[in-house]
């Protein structure tokens, strides 16, 4: 059931107008703690002065354990490691407010598919 509590928690999330989502993995094992938390401040500051439909999440373990900060930006599906307050300003302008990748940081590429479409998510939203 959804209370009128959640609801408050997923609009002040942005979750009904994001249109992207960055996750962040912040260590303790890809890099240190205080990196991470570094990297996570300055996100979070960047996003909330933009004002843009951007979600953030951080993450304690992508499982990747190495090359970290990791950065993952849905849906788009583009995986930045060794990411710094500094390349994160240029994966801002560039991939999430122009829509380019920064070809030379993208470690790898999953968008995500959706319900229905050919690859390993298909006919998994089924509830059946």
């Amino acid at each position: 059931m959804i209370t009128g509590r959640i609801l408050q928690g997923l609009e002040k999330a942005g979750v009904s107008k994001a249109r992207r989502h960055l996750f962040l993995c912040i260590g303790p094992e890809c890099c240190s703690g205080a990196e991470g938390e570094k990297l996570w401040e300055h996100v979070k500051e960047r996003v909330r002065l933009s004002r843009m439909d951007v979600m953030r999440t951080k993450a304690a373990c992508f499982r990747v354990c190495t090359g970290g900060p990791w950065l993952v930006v849905y849906p788009d599906g583009v995986w930045y490691g060794a990411v710094t307050p500094e390349r994160f300003d240029r994966i801002w302008n560039e991939h999430i407010c122009d829509g380019k990748p920064v070809g030379e940081w993208v470690q790898a590429l999953s968008p995500l598919l959706g319900c229905g479409s050919s690859g390993s998510g298909a006919g998994q939203c089924d509830p059946e």
